[in-house]
């Protein structure tokens, strides 16, 4: 069920089970098209979504919003029909590179056996799709560099961090949706020094928003500091 944050903003919350990796996915609701943070971590769970939409009575999504490239964000796209898909330039190579992957159960089991730091990752991958017949990663329609509003009025601006190069935000009614930009690198690239990126916790913060939302956990207001099923960490 789709919960209204602020304004035009609402969110289909993430899974709390961390073994699932099921972000939240946001949609900004507009008459002429509604915006969709993030796809989901599969098609099934982009079907749920598209069901909430409907039950809730909004707008059908026009675009579909990367926050970044990572599999939990954009494995849902390729059951979200008639959408123009927006990114930050970087993710595009990177998603091309993960499109040529041979995506199969059995691939996800050789690449656990090469490299068991990637288990976590791989095993919820396999539970999220079960059949594999019409999955596909899709790549950007549309990329900007540094900053990019949306017809509706959306803000989408790139921020990096530590967790991927290509990471965005996303700001509308007084919310910023965060994605993952302040978490740590992926467990399999994590060094034993790496944590949340306080120097950008710190520039968001400050910025005043009436809501943040990152995809890993529940809304917050400012003075609560940010969570993070993956960093784990309140700041």
């Amino acid at each position: 069920m789709l919960q209204q944050v602020s304004g035009r903003v609402w969110i289909y919350p993430h899974d709390p089970d961390p073994d699932a990796i099921r972000p939240s996915v946001a949609v900004i609701a507009d008459e002429r098209g509604s915006v969709l943070i993030d796809a989901g971590n599969s098609p099934e769970h982009a079907g749920a979504i598209q069901a909430a939409i409907a039950e809730a009575g909004l707008p059908a999504p026009k675009w579909l919003v990367y926050t970044h490239h990572h599999w939990d964000h954009i494995w849902g796209a390729c059951a979200w029909p008639d959408v123009t898909v927006v990114a930050h330039e970087a993710a595009v190579d990177i998603l091309a590179k993960e499109a040529e992957r041979p995506w199969s159960h059995r691939y996800l089991r050789d690449q656990v056996e090469e490299n068991p730091k990637l288990g976590p990752s791989f095993r919820a991958r396999a539970l999220a799709v079960p059949d594999w017949t019409d999955f596909r990663i899709v790549l950007p329609d549309q990329t900007f560099d540094d900053t990019l509003t949306l017809p509706t009025g959306v803000v989408l601006r790139h921020v990096g961090g530590k967790h991927a190069p290509d990471s965005l935000v996303a700001i509308d009614s007084g919310v910023i949706l965060l994605g993952d930009c302040f978490y740590p690198p992926p467990f399999h690239l994590r060094g034993p020094d790496d944590t949340v990126d306080h120097g950008l916790i710190k520039r968001l913060f400050g910025e005043r928003h009436t809501w943040y939302v990152d995809a890993h956990s529940a809304p917050r207001r400012p003075g609560t500091g940010p969570g993070g099923g993956e960093a784990g960490v309140a700041i």
